[in-house]
Formats: C-alpha cells, structure tokens, sequence
C-alpha cells in the first residue's frame, strides 16, 4: 500500500536528513543570532540615512602639504563693534521719552521695559559721547531716577537734543 505524499512520519523525515546537520544544533543558533543582529544593524543605518544623521566620514589627506601651510596661521582680525551714529541714539531717546510719558496708564511691566530701554539707551549716548555717568551703578529708586535725569541734563548740555521740538513750547 502506498501512502500519501504528505503522511510521512518522524522516523522517515530524519532518515533522509543528514545527521551532521541535525547534531549541529549550535551552527543553526549562531545563524540566528547573525541574523537578528544583522537586521537590527540595517534597521539602524536605514533610520540614521532617513534622519540625516549618516553621512560619510572625510578623508584626510596624508603625506601631502604645501610648504608654509599650517605651520603658523595668522591671526583672526577682531572687527570693532560699530556704534550708531548720534542721530540715530538721538532720535531713540526721543521715541522712548514720548513712549515713557504715555505709559503711566499702561501695565507696570510694560513701563519697567521701556524704562530699561531708555536707560540703555541715554547709556549708550553718555558712552559715544564720552559723558560721564554713573547710571549703571545706582539703585533702583530715587538715587537712579536723579542719575537718570542728571544724565539726559549732560546729555543735553552737550548738545544733543533729547526733547522733542514741539514739547519745548
């Protein structure tokens, strides 16, 4: 009697295996371990590559250097910061003065803002115009409200014109 193709039993399964594949139970691990690490190591690179985190590393150029270069570099020339132009921080002080006089009704932080600008402003002013001051060490208060006013006074003696013009009445 002839049975199906598909009832075979176990007995005949493993007499047409060869038995050193089926003793070498560890090769059939280490190929799964190889396996499992390999796609973890291809999932990793295919995430970095979409991320934009791979990219290649740069070749250094060995053994071939021009003569002079890289023994001694020159120095970095440091650009002096630019200041504003008078006009320019005269017509600042004027803007933030007007802003100052009409803030009283506005938010006590809004007004502590422009304060703190204004006062950066007649800084910056006493600076380019070699004004003495002592703004920036006074205490809050009465001490730097008369240092402030003193200040716009310098300022004014000196020249520059803080008020508007039609204030001047």
């Amino acid at each position: 009697m002839t049975r199906g193709l598909w009832v075979r039993s176990p007995v005949s399964y493993r007499a047409h295996v060869a038995p050193a594949v089926v003793n070498a139970w560890w090769v059939q691990l280490a190929a799964v371990i190889a396996m499992t690490v390999g796609t973890a190591w291809l999932m990793d690179l295919t995430m970095r590559a979409f991320s934009g985190e791979l990219r290649r590393p740069r070749r250094r150029r060995r053994g071939r250097r021009r003569p002079g270069r890289g023994t001694a570099r020159r120095p970095v020339p440091v650009a002096e910061p630019q200041r504003r132009s008078v006009q320019v921080i005269a017509a600042d002080l004027r803007r933030l003065r007007r802003e100052l006089a009409l803030v009283p009704t506005g938010s006590a932080a809004h007004r502590a803002g422009v304060l703190a600008a204004y006062e950066d402003v007649l800084v910056e002013a006493a600076d380019s115009l070699e004004v003495p001051h002592r703004l920036r060490q006074a205490c809050a208060g009465e001490e730097r409200e008369l240092e402030r006013l003193r200040l716009a006074a310098a300022l004014a003696d000196t020249g520059l014109v803080i008020s508007d013009p039609q204030d001047r009445g």
